[in-house]
């Protein structure tokens, strides 16, 4: 009976830990205030056993010039409001449950250093799941079912003297 219990709390908890590490994250989650970033946005499974067949990332206010990456066997739509991107759709391709496949973009990070959080939406054959959810004052990301993707925007560093002065 002892085995049969803890056996039952490993799968437990290895449905859990999957679950738990499942979202969609960030390659590169640390960036420098006012950088062009190289946004490699990895999705890690399917919903479920079904395969993702789009990807809908909402890019952060104060993100700037966002252009994807062309993906074959996906296409690209790019919704703008005025001349700023506001959201990439890749749709059209399939990607498995069990492999996981990095949707890039590139743009101009804003100057003001902080968090920014990138809402993504995956949809599958059968399902999906809204990666959207941003902490409270004083709460974890970790606490949340469906965070979004976080980049965390460091203050630029100082040029230095060499790279100032020229002759």
């Amino acid at each position: 009976m002892r085995h049969r219990i803890s056996a039952f709390l490993l799968v437990v908890l290895a449905v859990f830990v999957r679950g738990a590490q499942a979202h969609v994250v960030l390659e590169q989650p640390q960036a420098e205030a006012g950088s062009s970033y190289k946004a490699a946005l990895r999705v890690g499974h399917g919903c479920g056993e079904s395969p993702v067949t789009e990807l809908i990332v909402q890019i952060p206010p104060g993100v700037r010039s966002a252009r994807p990456m062309a993906k074959p066997g996906w296409q690209i739509t790019v919704t703008r409001s005025g001349a700023e991107v506001t959201q990439i759709r890749w749709s059209g391709g399939r990607l498995d449950s069990a492999q996981f496949d990095d949707f890039v973009l590139l743009a101009k990070l804003p100057e003001q250093p902080g968090p920014l959080y990138w809402k993504i939406s995956q949809i599958c054959e059968i399902g999906r799941a809204d990666w959207v959810e941003v902490p409270a004052a004083g709460q974890s990301l970790h606490e949340l079912k469906a965070p979004a993707a976080l980049l965390d925007v460091r203050p630029a560093a100082p040029a230095s003297a060499a790279a100032v002065h020229q002759h």
